[in-house]
C-alpha cells in the first residue's frame, strides 16, 4: 500500500513534465586516413586522475573529463564490402612473422602493447599480465588497454611495418592520432564533453536528498530494495531538471568519467509509468560497461546483466562482480570484449523474458561458449531487480545457471525446461509483433529469429516499398536490421524509409528534415553497399560480419536474382538458385537471424493470381522457407483495394490467409493511416452461404454504399487450408 501510494504520487508529479533528457544531436562520422572499424574514443594525452571514489564525496567540484580524439567510426548506416575477411589463422601467422609474442584468449589474442616502452620482463618473455593489447579473433580489431588506442587490423599491420622498418621497440600512440579535426568536429566534441560535465556536476547523490524525497525516487524507479550504500558504491546520482537517475561510465584504465546514461520516468495516456533512456555521448558513438572500475584485476568470475539496476541488485545480493551492458539485450559491441577477457566464467542474466534468453545465447557465442553460463528465465527466476523485490535467493539462481555449450545429442531431460519455457511464454515465443500490420501479426503471430521468409509479387507491384515498411516497423521496435538492396541504391531506399518513418512528404517540409533525420539515425538500421550482381559468398561474409559487429537479427535481401549472375554460367540456373537458398537457410539457422528474401515470380497472365508455385525456380524456395508471403495485385482493376497480401505458408502454427492493402502515395505506406479511427464491423454474408457465418471487416466511419460490400480479410486455420466453395465466394467479397 505504501509503495503504491508513492508510485501514484510519482506519477502525478511526472504528468506535467516530459522527462526526456536533453541530448546533443551529434554527427557520427570522423575521419582519419581510411580507417573504419573502431567505435570508442581514444585518449591522446592521458593524465593522472585521482581515485574514482573521490568523485562520490558529495563535493560540487566538476569531475575531470579527459579530452579525447576518435578514430573514424564506421558509418552507422552502411556496411562496406570487404573482399578478403581476415581469419584468426591469418592473424597468428602475421604476428609470428613479425616476431610478436601472443597467446590465445577466449575471444581475443593477447599480445604486448606496441604503444608502450617495453619492460625487461616483456623483452625476456615475462608474465602474461603485461600482455595488454587485445586483437579480436574475428575482425582483427585491436585495443591497448593501457593507452586506450584502438584501430582495425590494417592499422595494426601498418604500425608493425613502421616498427620493423625503423627498428624500434615501440611506437607512439600519436601516430594513429595525427590528423587534424575540423572546426565542426572540435565543437561537437567539446559540446559533448561539456554536456557530460554539466549533467554530472548538477546531479546529486541520493544520500544528499531528504529522506522523503529519496523514498519517492526509489519508488519511482523501483529501487526500494537497493540500499543507499549500493547506490553510492556504483556512483548513481539524481538529475533534478529532468527527474532522471544518472549512471556514470568510467574508464577502466584511469577511472576518468567518460559518459553518462540517464533513466527518466514519465506517464503515458493510460497513466502507466514509462521508462526512457538517453546517453551522452550517444550510444552509437561510445560504449562502456557500467561498474567496470569496481572489478578487480584478480576477479575471475562476473555476472553480465541487461540494465544498471539489475547489476546493482546482483552485486548487493551476491557480492559477485557485476557489469551492465550499455545497450541491454539489443547488442554486445565487440569493442567491449577485451574488458571481459580476464574472466574464466561469465554468467549472463540479461532479464526475465524470452528476448533476454535469446540474446544470452547469441552473446555467449561471442564470449566463448565454454566459459559462459546462462540464467534461464522462469517464474522463480525473473530479472535480478524483480528477484530482489520478491525475496529470491539471487546467489542460488546464479549458481544454478546452465552451461551455454551443449552436446550434439541430447535427451528430453535436457530439453524439458526449454519446452516448458515455450509453453509458458507463447506470446513471447511468437516473436515481435507488427504495429503497422495487425492483420499480418494475427496470421503469422510475430517475427521470429532463425526463420527464412520468402516474399514475392508481380513486377512493379511495390514489393520493395512494402518490405521496407515491413522491416521499418520491426526496426522501430529495436530489431537490429541489415538491408541488402541490389536493385535500388541505398540513398533512394533510405529516402523511401525516411518518408515512411515521418509519415509525410519531407520534400514539401524541408524545414523538418533535420528533426526527422536525427530520429531516423537513432534506429538500429544498417545498409550493405552492394549494388547490382554480387557473389553469394561475399554477401554471406558481409552478413556474418554484421551479425558479429552489430548483433543483426533481421537481414533483408532484395533480391535473389541479382546473386545468380555471378555464379558459374555452365551450371544449371535452378541448381544455382537452390544452392543460394540453402546457404541463406543455413545462415538463418546458425546465426539465429531472420532472413527475408525477395524473389521475383515467373511470368503469369495478368488476370491470374500468383501461387506458391509461381515463385521463380524449383520448389526448394517454398520448401526451405518458414514463411511465404505473396503480394497479390489485380492489374486490370484500378479501384482502391486492388492489392492484397497473402500468407501462403506459416510453419510456426500453420495459419494462412489474405488481407487487403491500401497504398498511400503521400506517405509511401501500405499500412492503415494513423488519422481517423476505424470501427470493427460484422457484415453478414449472403443468405446463400452459411447463415451463421460472419466476416469481420475494417471500414471507415463514413457510410458505405449498400451496393458495395466491404472487403474482408480472411484467414484459414491449419496447413491443410484448401480452396473450398466458401473460400471462392469470400474472395468475391
Amino acid at each position: 500500500m505504501w509503495s503504491g501510494r508513492f508510485l501514484r504520487v510519482a506519477a502525478s508529479l511526472l504528468q506535467g513534465t516530459r522527462c526526456a533528457p536533453r541530448q546533443w544531436q551529434l554527427h557520427t562520422n570522423r575521419t582519419i586516413s581510411c580507417l573504419q572499424v573502431p567505435h570508442r574514443s581514444v585518449l591522446q594525452n592521458p593524465a593522472k586522475i585521482p581515485s574514482w571514489h573521490n568523485l562520490y564525496d558529495g563535493s560540487k567540484h566538476s569531475p575531470l573529463v579527459v579530452l579525447c580524439r576518435t578514430l573514424k567510426k564506421d558509418t552507422k548506416s552502411t556496411i562496406d564490402i570487404f573482399s578478403t575477411p581476415v581469419t584468426v589463422t591469418d592473424i597468428k601467422q602475421y604476428l609470428k612473422s613479425k616476431g610478436v609474442p601472443f597467446y590465445d584468449g577466449y575471444s581475443c589474442l593477447h599480445a604486448p602493447s606496441i604503444f608502450l616502452e617495453k619492460k625487461s620482463d616483456v623483452l625476456e618473455g615475462g608474465g602474461k599480465e603485461s600482455y595488454n593489447m587485445f586483437i579480436d579473433k574475428t575482425t582483427g580489431q585491436f585495443l591497448c588497454k593501457e593507452t586506450l588506442v584502438e584501430g582495425s587490423w590494417e592499422d595494426l599491420q601498418d604500425c608493425l611495418e613502421v616498427l620493423q622498418k625503423d627498428e624500434q621497440t615501440h611506437i607512439s600512440p600519436d601516430v594513429l592520432l595525427s590528423y587534424s579535426e575540423s572546426v565542426e568536429e572540435q565543437e561537437e566534441r567539446q559540446m559533448e564533453l561539456k554536456e557530460v560535465q554539466r549533467i554530472w556536476s548538477s546531479s546529486v547523490t541520493l544520500s544528499d536528498l531528504l529522506e522523503e524525497e529519496t523514498q519517492l525516487i526509489k519508488t519511482m524507479f523501483q529501487l526500494n530494495k537497493l540500499t543507499n550504500a549500493t547506490l553510492k558504491k556504483f556512483g548513481v546520482r539524481f538529475f533534478k531538471p529532468t527527474k532522471s537517475l544518472v549512471f556514470p561510465w568510467f574508464s577502466g584504465r584511469d577511472s576518468s568519467l567518460r559518459g553518462v546514461k540517464l533513466l527518466s520516468a514519465s506517464t503515458n495516456e493510460d497513466g502507466q509509468v514509462v521508462y526512457t533512456e538517453a546517453t551522452v555521448p550517444k550510444s552509437s558513438n561510445y560504449h562502456n560497461l557500467f561498474g567496470l572500475p569496481l572489478v578487480g584485476w584478480k576477479d575471475t568470475e562476473v555476472v553480465l546483466t541487461g540494465s544498471e539496476i539489475d547489476s546493482m541488485a546482483v552485486s548487493q545480493a551476491t557480492g559477485l562482480p557485476t557489469l551492465a551492458l550499455p545497450r541491454g539485450v539489443s547488442c554486445l559491441p565487440p569493442v567491449l570484449l577485451p574488458y571481459l577477457e580476464q574472466f574464466k566464467k561469465v554468467t549472463l542474466w540479461l532479464g526475465g523474458d524470452m528476448r533476454s534468453w535469446e540474446a544470452s545465447k547469441i552473446f555467449s557465442r561471442k564470449l566463448g561458449l565454454k566459459r559462459c553460463a546462462l540464467v534461464r528465465p522462469g517464474e522463480f527466476q525473473p530479472c535480478p531487480k524483480e528477484a530482489l523485490v520478491h525475496g529470491r535467493n539471487l546467489l542460488r539462481i546464479v549458481k544454478a545457471s546452465i552451461p551455454a555449450a551443449h552436446k550434439s545429442i541430447v535427451s528430453f531431460k535436457q530439453l524439458r525446461e526449454d519446452v516448458y519455457g515455450e509453453l509458458a511464454n507463447m506470446e513471447q515465443v511468437a516473436g515481435m509483433k507488427w504495429t503497422r500490420f495487425p492483420e499480418l501479426t494475427r496470421i503469422l503471430k510475430g517475427h521470429r529469429n532463425g526463420e527464412l521468409t520468402v516474399f514475392t509479387g508481380p513486377t512493379g507491384s511495390g514489393k520493395t516499398t512494402f518490405i521496407s515498411e515491413y522491416a521499418l516497423d520491426l526496426c522501430m521496435q529495436g530489431v537490429n536490421t541489415l538491408w541488402g538492396s541490389f536493385e535500388i541504391k541505398n540513398v533512394r531506399l533510405a529516402r523511401i524509409m525516411l518518408t515512411q518513418f515521418a509519415m509525410q512528404r519531407l520534400e514539401e517540409n524541408l524545414d523538418q528534415y533535420d528533426s526527422w533525420a536525427d530520429k531516423f539515425e537513432e534506429l538500429p538500421l544498417y545498409f550493405m553497399t552492394f549494388h547490382g550482381q554480387q557473389n553469394i559468398k561475399t554477401v554471406l561474409d558481409t552478413m556474418q560480419h554484421a551479425v558479429y559487429l552489430y548483433d543483426i537479427s533481421h537481414v533483408v535481401i532484395d533480391n535473389l536474382q541479382f546473386m545468380m549472375g555471378q555464379e558459374n554460367l555452365s551450371v544449371d540456373k535452378f541448381a544455382v538458385q537452390d544452392h543460394i537458398i540453402g546457404a541463406f537457410r543455413k545462415f538463418a539457422t546458425n546465426s539465429s537471424c531472420h532472413v527475408t528474401l525477395i524473389i521475383h515470380p515467373r511470368k503469369e497472365e495478368d488476370d491470374k493470381e500468383l501461387q506458391t508455385a509461381s515463385i521463380f525456380g524449383s520448389a526448394k524456395a517454398s520448401q526451405e522457407a518458414d514463411n511465404v508471403l505473396i503480394l497479390q495485385e489485380k492489374k486490370l482493376v484500378t479501384c482502391p483495394g486492388r492489392r492484397s497480401m497473402q500468407v501462403a505458408k506459416n510453419r510456426f502454427d500453420g495459419d494462412v490467409g489474405v488481407f487487403a492493402l491500401e497504398f498511400n502515395k503521400t506517405t509511401l505506406t501500405f499500412s492503415s493511416p494513423v488519422k481517423g479511427k476505424q470501427k470493427l464491423r460484422k457484415v453478414k454474408v449472403d443468405k446463400t452461404e452459411d447463415p451463421e457465418q460472419t466476416v469481420e471487416t475494417e471500414a471507415k466511419e463514413k457510410v458505405l454504399k449498400p451496393a458495395k460490400a466491404p472487403k474482408a480479410s480472411k484467414s484459414v486455420k491449419g496447413p491443410s487450408a484448401g480452396k473450398s466453395k466458401e473460400d471462392e465466394e469470400g474472395k468475391k467479397l
